[in-house]
Formats: structure tokens, C-alpha cells, sequence
């Protein structure tokens, strides 16, 4: 099959999660196992203290990542979660960008992982380390 009907089936997946609309996230680049999604820490998405809230950084992170397992599979699946496991490293702040890949391809099931960077002030920092179990399922 030829990439760009992935891309294209990627991109109309992602323009329906009204999440990633809410925190104006932005799916930037789709590689063969590679995701990039990034979104701003903006004013309604802080936590208490004032940098992005977990759940915000945690969304992100498991889309790009369930999107890279995506890029791998036949054009008749859809990928869920079973389960993801998340590192906070730092406080988030600026603008974020998640980096999802695939490390390790399945029928069954795909093992992924991303990595969370916040941009500010001209620093870049990682922020969190995801890594998850997707599975397969029909469309």
C-alpha cells in the first residue's frame, strides 16, 4: 500500500479527536512507525502550579504514540490502548512536541513508546518518557 493513503487515513483519524482539538494540538509529521504531534501550553490546560497538566502532556504522548502503531498496520485497522505507562521528567511549559515510534511491531499487539519535549524560551527540555501497549483492532 502506498504511504500517503496512511498519512491520509492518519491525518482524517486525528482531525476527529475533539481532544486534540481542545488543546490545539497539531499533527506536524507521519513517518512508517514515527509520529509527531505538538501542541501549546496554553491558559486552559495549566495545572495549579502553572505548567501544563499531566493529562495534557499523557494525551499527546498516547496519541503520537498509537498513531505510530497505526502507520504500521493494514488500511483495515484502528489501534487502542491496553495499557501505558508514563514518566514525568520536568515541568511542561512554552510549546510541546510528542515524539511517538513504534519499538516493536505486532499483529497482535504493538509496543510503543514516546518522548515528550517542552520548548521555552528557546530551551528545549524533555519533559516525560511514555511507553504502551497498542492493540489492533478492525475499523
Amino acid at each position: 500500500m502506498d504511504f500517503t493513503q496512511t498519512e491520509a487515513r492518519i491525518r482524517a483519524s486525528f482531525a476527529q479527536q475533539s481532544m486534540m482539538q481542545t488543546i490545539g494540538a497539531e499533527l506536524v509529521e507521519i513517518e512508517e512507525g514515527r509520529v509527531t504531534i505538538t501542541a501549546p501550553v496554553s491558559a486552559h490546560v495549566l495545572q495549579q502550579q502553572g505548567f501544563a497538566h499531566g493529562g495534557m502532556v499523557f494525551s499527546i504522548a498516547d496519541s503520537a504514540a498509537g498513531y505510530s502503531a497505526l502507520s504500521t498496520l493494514p488500511a483495515d485497522s484502528e489501534v487502542m490502548s491496553v495499557e501505558v505507562k508514563i514518566n514525568y521528567l520536568a515541568p511542561a511549559t512554552g510549546h510541546l512536541e510528542a515524539i511517538g515510534r513504534v519499538i516493536k511491531p505486532g499483529r497482535r499487539l504493538v509496543v510503543v513508546g514516546a518522548d515528550v519535549w517542552s520548548t521555552d524560551n528557546g530551551k528545549r527540555r524533555h519533559v516525560a518518557i511514555l511507553q504502551g501497549t497498542m492493540i489492533p483492532v478492525g475499523a
